[in-house]
């Protein structure tokens, strides 16, 4: 969930973090295929999860084979950590998510379609010199699972029709419970009458539901659970969770610098990518244990991106 994983990276670390290159491959993984474009490395950076390292991943080596010159800062955890960074120029370049971007990153209230939330993410970054490409139809963002027999068994299709079941039960990490996008949503938008169980890790909440012990949790989008016939994933027919669309968010200088051939080099591998893709991706690093720089690199050849 994008907008649960972006404060458990204390102040303390931040020195540390910003000052390593980790995860994902070093400032020199890949090497040119285009003759270089010259100028400073181009600084990318990710957040402290599987497909924001894919996407950083995937945006690097793109734009390594055009000749730019990148350093990599990956798997730097909070956004309290990284928007000053990015602010200041430190890092310059992080594949974002739209929805997470506007609520947790600036505290205000997302619209409710990727279009709106582009034009509002653009106003709210613009005073600190930061822009923004083409969003990604790629989403990662909290979606809720059941188990499977019990839709079939109440005829569960949607978020509403949780109504039709006695004594739901939500278990989440704790933000869950006040949040729109979460349990608040459940009771506030959908009405329901729910109870909220707090359970921290993921694993555990997943075999929660397994055992019955409790009716839905939420998962991310580009979770391989979300396409397991073991579960049924519900659709939040009220829109409690913002659109979740992946936006490279670039330093100014580096985009008035760079032009129109960096833009167009980025904003291909956005056009390329769907959620359906980035699960799988995400599948092949966090269950069969390959690299997020590998995976890219496969999929950037696959689309002739690289």
């Amino acid at each position: 969930m994008r907008w649960t994983r972006n404060v458990r990276v204390g102040a303390v670390l931040a020195a540390a973090l910003l000052g390593m290159t980790a995860c994902g491959g070093g400032d020199d993984a890949a090497a040119p295929a285009a003759p270089s474009k010259g100028g400073a490395p181009i600084v990318v950076a990710s957040f402290n999860f599987t497909d924001s390292l894919i996407l950083a991943e995937l945006y690097a080596n793109a734009l390594e084979a055009k000749g730019y010159p990148i350093t990599r800062k990956l798997n730097l955890g909070s956004r309290e950590l990284i928007y000053p960074a990015l602010k200041s120029g430190e890092l310059q370049f992080i594949p974002e998510y739209q929805g997470a971007a506007i609520t947790t990153g600036f505290g205000k209230e997302a619209a409710k379609d990727a279009a709106g939330e582009h034009e509002q993410l653009k106003k709210l970054f613009e005073p600190d010199g930061i822009g923004l490409l083409d969003y990604s139809p790629a989403e990662d963002k909290n979606t809720y699972i059941v188990k499977a027999d019990l839709a079939k068994e109440k005829g569960l299709a949607k978020i509403s029709d949780l109504s039709k079941v006695d004594n739901v039960i939500v278990a989440g990490g704790p933000e869950c419970a006040e949040r729109l996008p979460c349990f608040k949503g459940f009771t506030d938008i959908y009405k329901l009458k729910a109870t909220f169980q707090t359970v921290q890790e993921a694993g555990p909440r997943v075999e929660q539901l397994r055992s019955g012990k409790v009716t839905v949790i939420p998962v991310d989008s580009v979770s391989p659970l979300v396409g397991d016939p073991q579960f049924v994933a519900l659709e939040d027919d009220l829109g409690i969770v913002p659109t979740e669309n992946v936006v490279p968010a670039v330093n100014k200088k580096v985009l008035d610098e760079r032009g129109a051939d960096f833009a167009a080099a980025v904003n291909a591998v956005s056009k390329a990518l769907d959620t359906v893709q980035l699960r799988e991706l995400n599948k092949r690093v966090d269950s069969d244990g390959e690299k997020p720089a590998d995976v890219a690199k496969d999929w950037l050849k696959e689309k002739s991106l690289i």
